[in-house]
């Protein structure tokens, strides 16, 4: 905003507020912002031309199944609905996959949310034994209210 000190009608002390409103600055960074989006766009893309094949990958016949280990709140654990002990955890779930290779099969665990973590160190120490080294740990879905 802008102020008129002095001039015709009013006294020696009488300030005039003008409503001018100075739109330069808010040009000068507009172009400003136009000139670096438009260095930034060329930039960004790509300039080598590579003509790229087709990518249809056949469906998988017979996805394996995932395996979900679960470990109660009293340390009784399961292989899908099999109850098992820690000791015979890993064979159990070596002769399930089948020839699988065990180092590249994921394991979902699905614990109770009271389950000691000792019962949870045990499981996923008798995984490593195994050679289960992929785990993915399995939590309920809550919708955000």
């Amino acid at each position: 905003m802008a102020a008129k000190l002095g001039g015709s009608g009013g006294g020696k002390y009488q300030v005039e507020q003008t409503a001018d409103i100075n739109v330069t600055p808010f040009v000068d960074i507009m172009l400003v912002l136009l000139i670096i989006f438009m260095v930034a766009s060329s930039v960004a893309t790509v300039s080598v031309v590579v003509k790229l094949p087709v990518a249809l990958a056949p469906p998988a016949e017979n996805p394996p199944k995932p395996v979900f280990i679960s470990i109660r709140t009293d340390g009784r654990v399961f292989i899908g609905d099999g109850e098992t002990t820690f000791d015979t955890l890993g064979a159990e779930l070596t002769s399930q996959i089948g020839r699988r290779d065990p180092t590249k099969e994921r394991i979902f665990i699905r614990a109770d949310q009271q389950t000691r973590y000792g019962d949870f160190m045990q499981t996923m120490n008798a995984l490593q034994d195994a050679g289960f080294y992929s785990v993915a740990l399995v939590g309920e879905d809550k919708a955000p209210q």
